[in-house]
């Protein structure tokens, strides 16, 4: 039940290990997606690397989407999320180390392809695993939480890449060990609390102590808008992600990139700290939408000061405002989903529909920076951006009287 009747929450050993667990999600593609792919395509592709790498990232992408709704969808049917864990982390870890063996471009697709569909056994299930154990009045903490996960994939791509490990085979030896060093402990030794309003089979209305109790139509209204703000700042950082070096670059030239990753890196550990007081925050004073408006806000306002930025010091501070905003907001909408889902026993089906907004962005947004900066400059693109992020911020304001008593 909920707090405001029973007082009762999920354990802390618990979200510990669930938090940790999705740290090794995020350790388990952040450093091939982002090192070791690249490095294995420019291997096998010589100057024709950079066409590949989008080959390869658009297909994976596609096959992420899919397998995610799916296994997600699976998982609701079997009410057993667990066993599909298990299998997805062996699976995407067996895959990883083979890696080696793939010697050429067609079958690297093939690869990526079954890659992202084990992977993707693993972290749908998982995703929903949440929903199922952790009650309202603590989805606030969790999202929180749920910072440290792309901190420690960052961290994970780093150890990976040291230069003392030996050879390829090892980095991968490596990175599938954390995986599973990061998930077992979930599967093998967590015990969570169980509460029935939120296993699939119920119909639970929100009870959490100051928020409406909310039936299925009047949170599916609100999962819809959910989807649309996350959307709306995905294709923000999806936008900026490959391009933000560039842009650092406009304004100086001689902008150096190991100084540019220490800010990318700085911006997620800091984020840490803020997405859990905040989080946290919001579940005290039962207002899980007001901190995800407010950071909408301010990621608006980032891409202003960066379009704006007329020195180095600027765009470092302004990229730092944009950035951190957009990562404190990415943590706490995880956890705040798990609220507005309208009905438990699709739960696993909706996040994956959700994961939409993490996939989608990545395959759109490459073509408005080809239209974009070419003609207009970067700050055209920022402009464009900074309005997305302000619609995202309006539609999450004008609802979140929705989830206040």
């Amino acid at each position: 039940m909920s707090e405001g009747q029973t007082g009762r929450s999920q354990s802390r050993l618990f979200l510990f290990f669930y938090v940790l667990a999705v740290a090794g999600g995020a350790i388990a593609y952040v450093p091939f997606v982002t090192i070791i792919l690249p490095s294995r395509v420019t291997d096998l592709a010589g100057p024709d690397a950079v066409r590949w790498v989008a080959y390869a990232a658009f297909a994976g992408a596609i096959a992420a989407s899919i397998a995610n709704i799916a296994f997600g969808w699976l998982s609701d049917i079997l009410q057993n999320r667990r066993t599909l864990i298990w299998f997805g982390m062996v699976a995407s870890s067996a895959a990883l180390v083979s890696f080696p063996y793939v010697e050429t471009l067609t079958a690297l697709l093939v690869f990526v392809i079954v890659w992202q569909m084990a992977l993707n056994m693993m972290l749908s299930p998982l995703a929903a695993l949440a929903g199922d154990c952790v009650p309202d009045h603590q989805k606030g903490t969790l999202g929180g939480l749920l910072a440290i996960a792309p901190a420690m994939g960052a961290i994970s791509g780093v150890v990976a890449t040291y230069q003392n490990l030996s050879n390829f085979e090892t980095r991968l030896w490596l990175v599938a060990s954390m995986v599973i060093v990061c998930i077992l402990p979930l599967l093998t030794v967590a015990r969570p609390e169980r509460f029935e309003e939120l296993e699939p089979g119920s119909e639970p209305i929100s009870q959490t102590r100051g928020v409406r109790m909310l039936g299925p139509s009047a949170k599916g209204h609100i999962a819809v808008i959910m989807w649309i703000s996350r959307m709306l700042i995905q294709i923000c950082l999806a936008a900026l992600f490959v391009n933000v070096l560039f842009w650092f670059r406009s304004i100086d030239p001689g902008f150096d990139d190991a100084f540019a990753a220490l800010i990318f890196s700085g911006v997620v550990v800091a984020a840490i700290p803020v997405a859990i007081v905040i989080g946290r925050w919001a579940d005290q004073h039962s207002s899980p939408i007001t901190p995800l408006a407010l950071c909408a806000f301010i990621v608006s306002l980032g891409l202003v000061l960066m379009a704006l930025s007329p020195s180095p010091v600027a765009a470092i501070a302004s990229y730092t405002i944009f950035s951190l905003a957009a990562s404190v907001f990415l943590s706490l909408h995880t956890g705040q989903t798990l609220w507005v889902l309208p009905k438990p026993r699709h739960r696993g089906r909706d996040l994956g529909i959700f994961n939409l907004t993490n996939t989608v962005p990545s395959l759109a947004m490459p073509w408005l920076v080809l239209w974009l900066v070419p003609v207009f400059g970067f700050p055209a693109l920022l402009a464009v951006l900074s309005l997305c992020a302000c619609l995202a911020a309006i539609l999450l304001w004008r609802i979140r009287s929705s989830s206040r008593a």
